[in-house]
């Protein structure tokens, strides 16, 4: 069964998603199917299914799900390892990291939310080979401010609220605690 989400974390990877005719062959194959049966569907020649299919097996984004016989031949079914995908600032190596220092600007929370993408998708990498869950905690709004200065307000009583929080709960010395990494932000909501 696919995964909900694949963090795509090598450049190679990526790249096979670069592809037009690979990202069409990948959506067809959110369900099983053979390299015959996406062929029709995309009324594409198979031998190009079969070589794109090769590339995005190669770069691990669809699996053998099963092998079954018609015939002579030996069909395999591939799917896709994931219902949806996100490029991790990683697969651009050191491309990928941004040091911005201004915290109000659009770069810094682009910068901030590129390394969650990549950390957590290290973090899920690791737990998962060792056969554990990530801990982890998402907490998502919508707040309507009627001026500037409510956003200005609200924000300076974030900060205090976070740091009041943070200082209760932080303890440096704890045998055994762990370190969480926590990041807000806050952008324009899109207009549909």
């Amino acid at each position: 069964m696919a995964a909900a989400l694949q963090v795509i974390q090598t450049a190679d990877s990526a790249a096979a998603l670069f592809h037009s005719d690979r990202r069409s062959v990948l959506s067809a194959l959110a369900d099983a199917d053979s390299a015959a049966g996406v062929a029709r569907r995309l009324e594409m020649p198979r031998q190009t299914v079969n070589y794109h299919l090769h590339a995005l097996e190669k770069a691990g984004l669809v699996e053998l799900v099963e092998r079954r016989m018609k015939g002579n031949c030996a069909e395999r079914l591939m799917q896709a390892t994931a219902k949806a995908f996100v490029i991790s600032p990683e697969a651009l190596g050191e491309l990928g990291v941004c040091d911005v220092q201004d915290q109000f600007s659009s770069d810094y929370l682009i910068a901030a939310a590129a390394g969650v993408v990549r950390d957590t998708a290290v973090l899920r990498s690791r737990a998962d080979k060792a056969g554990k869950k990530l801990a982890t905690l998402t907490l998502e709004s919508e707040v309507r401010f009627a001026s500037a200065a409510d956003r200005h307000a609200f924000t300076s009583e974030l900060t205090a609220t976070i740091a009041r929080l943070a200082a209760k709960y932080n303890n440096n010395s704890a045998p055994g605690g762990r370190s969480f990494r926590l990041v807000v932000g806050a952008l324009p909501k899109l207009k549909e």
